[in-house]
């Protein structure tokens, strides 16, 4: 299965919950801050995310959308 998650920049505030519960590393904070004065979650290794929606529950904010795309092959 692979994922896709998008993080809404203005909502973060950089809590790190998010980071800490991904099991595959695919979050980080970013180095600057956003307008509201937070150093804000951003996908830094979207390759290895399996879409487990993990980061999306531990939001406080909401900030987080996540995609799963199954990618079964059909048998003949």
């Amino acid at each position: 299965m692979k994922g896709k998650i998008v993080i809404d920049k203005q909502l973060c505030k950089g809590c790190k919950y998010c980071v800490m519960s991904c099991p595959k590393g695919v979050i980080a904070i970013e180095k600057q801050f956003n307008k509201m004065g937070y150093f804000t979650a951003h996908p830094e290794h979207m390759g290895k995310c399996t879409g487990c929606a993990l980061c999306a529950q531990m939001c406080p904010e909401l900030a987080i959308e996540v995609w799963a795309e199954n990618s079964r092959k059909k048998k003949a």
